[in-house]
């Protein structure tokens, strides 16, 4: 853990910077072995200076606060955090229990609220896919894709052929009536070429973002 947050600090060291610009290095180590004797699950280190004789704690004065932006000497140097895995047998009542549990039990429970977290399960989901499903999925994703892409070309196709008939008309005004004009045509063509690909009815006026009765009139 030492060699890695040291060698964080002077890989981003550039070169002639002042020692005041070293960057602060929190270190994250998720441990699946027994590291030590301890019966927690998270563990938080610092680093500290106190006196030999007086037990005081060393500090920061004025000018060093200001110099290093910093209001404590252990914010200066790294903070490590030991999860210990295997100790972890609770149930995840924060965002942090949440994620070790999942790194535990291989598992993320819908209720579970963590950032990101229900993001990860679903590409964790991918990972464990077999062959034929992944495939499966991917056609699926592609599909999806492609529906995009229609309603992305005609939605811009739209958007210039309705300026340019707005135009003719006024102005400002005339834009804005040939754009929702143009806006709309193209919405109509991207629902039919929908249908002309299996899709129902609904399903592609539902895309398209236009009433299925003006699809089907």
């Amino acid at each position: 853990m030492l060699y890695g947050t040291s060698r964080v600090i002077t890989e981003h060291q550039k070169e002639g910077e002042a020692w005041s610009k070293l960057i602060k290095v929190i270190s994250v180590n998720i441990l699946y072995f027994d590291l030590g004797h301890g019966t927690d699950y998270i563990y938080h280190g610092t680093t500290t200076f106190t006196g030999i004789h007086d037990h005081d704690k060393l500090e920061l004065d004025t000018r060093q606060q200001k110099q290093y932006g910093k209001s404590r000497i252990s914010d200066i140097y790294p903070d490590y955090y030991l999860i210990k895995v295997n100790n972890f047998n609770r149930i995840a009542t924060t965002s942090l229990d949440e994620w070790i549990y999942f790194l535990k039990n291989e598992e993320i429970k819908d209720e579970f609220k963590a950032k990101g977290i229900q993001q990860a399960k679903e590409s964790f989901s991918l990972l464990r896919m077999t062959d034929e499903e992944l495939r499966a999925y991917n056609s699926y994703q592609d599909s999806l894709r492609d529906q995009a892409s229609y309603v992305k070309t005609n939605y811009d196709f739209a958007r210039m052929e309705g300026k340019e008939e707005g135009i003719g008309e006024g102005i400002r005004q005339g834009i804005e009536i040939g754009i929702e004009q143009g806006l709309e045509k193209g919405k109509l063509e991207v629902a039919r070429r929908l249908v002309a690909k299996g899709m129902s009815d609904e399903e592609a006026a539902a895309i398209a973002g236009i009433e299925v009765e003006w699809l089907r009139h």
